[in-house]
């Protein structure tokens, strides 16, 4: 593409950085994304320790599937290629209480094998999952952009997405605990809680069942780290540039207009900013005085974050038999993080290609919950490794409990909290996205904020997750271009 004349830095090459950068990049744009890790994908990550990769950030992609208007932007920004197909698991989760063993199938049928009793609140459910299935995000162009290759909702996608839209509000007003307590068999309602957590919203339950029940959401080979590393040579390809290891301190402001960031190597011009990085630790700490734009000061009033820890162990044995991704009820609480666990869900990654030696399986865990403070205080009276290795004995006794071909075979350990995620991402209080409870709404960011600057990313637009990081990163891009009458080029 034919460059525009026009320079664009991005704070952030996280997933929203990586798409809004392709996007403005092919559009014309002279781009320069500039991160402070060693590698792309901010939150959506994976990491090797010792031989074995510990997967951190996707373990299902909403848009996998061909046909779904957001697996458009993935192919389009060059997450998706023939060096990482998707794979689609099922069953989806298995819970196991005991001698009991449940599984929760693409085809939500197979759960009327549980219980009779729970037959009505079972067909409930499979409505309500049915009016999603044609739900999708609004991929489409904002108004005023010239675009290459127009994109909008047709009529009939408005007619088919009518169900979903008309039992938003109500499936938005109560938790997806709520929901699931609908079942009166235990195991069924841990099984459905397994799939999101249950203090947010029971759309997001649906939404996500829905995902699955339409054939979308599988996981792409090589994972987190594979995708973003696609985006980031689909980039670079472009005429683009990512700067690792630099850190902005300050995005520089002349008169109206912002002009500029700071960084250590000190002042880079350019004609417009993009914030991809941490909106609500950006209002703080990118600006020499915090913005206190209305918006601004409802997102530190009424922000919730999603905070939890990340346990990874290498076991020199072969899971391949086990369950994919597990819900284990425990015999006696997992203590962690200053919360409590009656049940732990497990993934095994067991049989994908290059992620152990041979012979050996990754075993990963989230035990999510609001646990910064908990590990702040850690830090600073000096017990917090101390503690990370308590949860670290604790996790490995549950899966050698419950697997007991592990036992005495661990070969490596790692663990995260939201220290970690605060140190690598400058996430606010270490959270991996925002989290969206009944009824409750925190302010956004705008995409459009001032001249010259611009926010993309999970706190741009509800409800978080790679599908908001995606599109918004797109729309970002649209508006780039149309405020310096630029033709935006997706393809």
């Amino acid at each position: 593409m034919e460059s525009s004349g026009k320079n664009l830095i991005i704070v952030g090459a996280g997933i929203s950085g990586l798409v809004c950068g392709v996007y403005a990049q092919r559009s014309g744009w002279d781009t320069i994304i500039l991160e402070k890790a060693l590698n792309p994908g901010g939150v959506s990550t994976s990491w090797v320790r010792k031989g074995y990769t510990f997967e951190g950030g996707i373990h299902w992609l909403i848009g996998a599937k061909e046909g779904v208007p957001l697996h458009d932007i993935w192919t389009e920004s060059g997450a998706l290629q023939a060096n990482n197909p998707i794979s689609f698991r099922d069953p989806i989760y298995t819970i196991i209480d005991g001698d009991r063993k449940a599984e929760l199938h693409r085809d939500l049928k197979t759960l009327s094998k549980i219980d009779r009793r729970d037959r009505l609140a079972l067909a409930l459910l499979r409505f309500h999952v049915w009016c999603f299935t044609f739900f999708h995000s609004p991929v489409q162009d904002i108004a005023g952009v010239k675009a290459r290759h127009p994109r909008g909702f047709s009529l009939m996608e408005f007619i088919k997405m009518g169900p979903a839209v008309i039992l938003t509000p109500w499936l938005m007003a109560f938790s997806a605990g709520t929901y699931c307590r609908r079942f009166r068999d235990p195991l069924v309602r841990n099984l459905l809680e397994t799939v999101v957590d249950p203090r947010i919203n029971a759309l997001s339950l649906i939404y996500t069942l829905s995902s699955f029940t339409s054939g979308d959401s599988g996981y792409p080979k090589g994972g987190s780290l594979v995708m973003a590393r696609n985006m980031a040579d689909t980039f670079t390809s472009l005429g683009g540039e990512i700067r690792y290891r630099t850190t902005v301190l300050e995005v520089v402001r002349e008169g109206e207009r912002y002009v500029g960031v700071r960084t250590s190597e000190g002042l880079l011009r350019a004609d417009a900013i993009v914030i991809s990085a941490d909106a609500r630790t950006a209002i703080d700490k990118l600006f020499a005085e915090p913005l206190q734009d209305g918006w601004a000061r409802r997102m530190r009033r009424k922000m919730e974050t999603a905070q939890c820890m990340f346990v990874a162990i290498g076991v020199k044995a072969d899971l391949s038999s086990r369950p994919r991704c597990a819900r284990l009820m425990l015999r006696e609480p997992l203590h962690a993080g200053g919360l409590v666990f009656d049940a732990i869900t497990v993934n095994n990654y067991s049989g994908y290609e290059g992620y152990a030696p041979e012979g050996c399986t990754p075993v990963t865990a989230i035990l999510p919950g609001a646990c910064y403070d908990y590990w702040k205080a850690a830090k600073e009276n000096g017990n917090y490794y101390d503690l990370k290795k308590e949860v670290i004995a604790a996790f490995v006794r549950v899966v050698s409990e419950f697997y007991p071909e592990t036992a005495g075979k661990v070969e490596v350990t790692d663990m995260a909290t939201p220290m970690t995620y605060q140190r690598y991402c400058d996430t606010f209080e270490g959270s991996y996205m925002s989290d969206w409870r009944p009824w409750r709404f925190a302010s956004t960011a705008p995409l459009r904020y001032k001249p010259g600057l611009y926010f993309t990313g999970q706190r741009t637009a509800f409800s978080g997750g790679l599908p908001v990081a995606a599109e918004t990163g797109r729309r970002t891009a649209q508006h780039l271009c149309k405020d310096y009458d630029i033709e935006f080029v997706s393809h």
